[in-house]
């Protein structure tokens, strides 16, 4: 037989009033996050190369951080799938922090989240496009007409910091210094002249005092003089590609360890803020 203790309908009415307090505040929560001021999804892969991989751990630590402290709710995803307008819907500002989608109808949902007035940040490896390799230039629409930077043409060896300059006042510059060093990073160079696209707006570029820039050991790894942009944006559009996003990493020892962090950059992060909070509440 089961003893019902005298106290049970106490006990019970105590039990249900909890409950009622938990939802209440869990309710509460819920509010609290609806008055996000934009919501951000991070689309990844995290599978080649160490440096990039170290570079989407920690974004998917930082962006939490500003998001707590800047009114906003970040998310992240691994499966590019979500890539579609119902899921893309619930989001202002899309981000590809390593790679770029390779399936025709999520780049189909993706270009026309960004002709509808979406968000976008990309960093690094997200605008790479070279033939013959496992992420060919068979995009044309974003290599060439939404980045406008068109194929990969060479990079920097070894990940070094250079002397950034800005190039045209914006919301994304405000409060940076016309000049500064940045984290060390492998910069790119493309076979698009983005000076001649009157849709481009470059903000940052390599300054001279940077050069020589790289340490090789390959000749062709090493920059002595030109044009590198490294941030712009296209006016057409609630864009902003940051060529920075690949971290150093001990490759000569095996140890596959990070040797420089991206975020650790003060100015660096603070122009990387800025252009996510100009992306997330402006409109187009």
């Amino acid at each position: 037989m089961v003893m019902i203790p005298k106290n049970y309908g106490s006990v019970f009415l105590k039990s249900i009033l909890l409950v009622f307090v938990f939802v209440c505040f869990s309710g509460y929560s819920q509010k609290s996050n609806n008055k996000a001021k934009f919501k951000v999804i991070a689309f990844y892969t995290a599978k080649n190369d160490q440096a990039h991989i170290s570079f989407v751990h920690e974004a998917n630590k930082w962006f939490p951080k500003m998001a707590k402290e800047n009114h906003f709710i970040y998310d992240s995803t691994s499966n590019w799938n979500n890539l579609n307008a119902k899921f893309l819907a619930n989001y202002q500002v899309v981000l590809f922090l390593d790679t770029r989608p390779e399936n025709a109808d999520q780049r189909e949902a993706f270009e026309k989240y960004m002709k509808n007035g979406g968000g976008f940040m990309g960093f690094h490896f997200s605008a790479f496009a070279l033939n013959d390799s496992d992420y060919p230039q068979n995009w044309d629409w974003y290599h060439n007409q939404f980045l406008g930077s068109g194929e990969y043409g060479s990079n920097t060896w070894r990940p070094t910091s250079a002397i950034l300059r800005i190039e045209n006042q914006h919301p994304v510059t405000k409060n940076i210094p016309e000049k500064f060093k940045s984290a060390p990073n492998e910069w790119y160079r493309w076979s698009n002249d983005l000076t001649k696209n009157p849709d481009i707006e470059i903000l940052l570029a390599i300054d001279e005092s940077s050069f020589p820039l790289g340490t090789g050991p390959k000749p062709n790894e090493i920059w002595h003089n030109g044009y590198y942009p490294v941030v712009w944006t296209n006016k057409k559009y609630k864009m902003l590609y940051v060529n920075m996003g690949h971290n150093d990493i001990d490759y000569e020892h095996g140890t596959n360890k990070t040797l420089s962090y991206t975020f650790e950059n003060e100015t660096e992060s603070k122009l990387i803020l800025n252009g996510l909070l100009w992306l997330g509440n402006s409109k187009k």
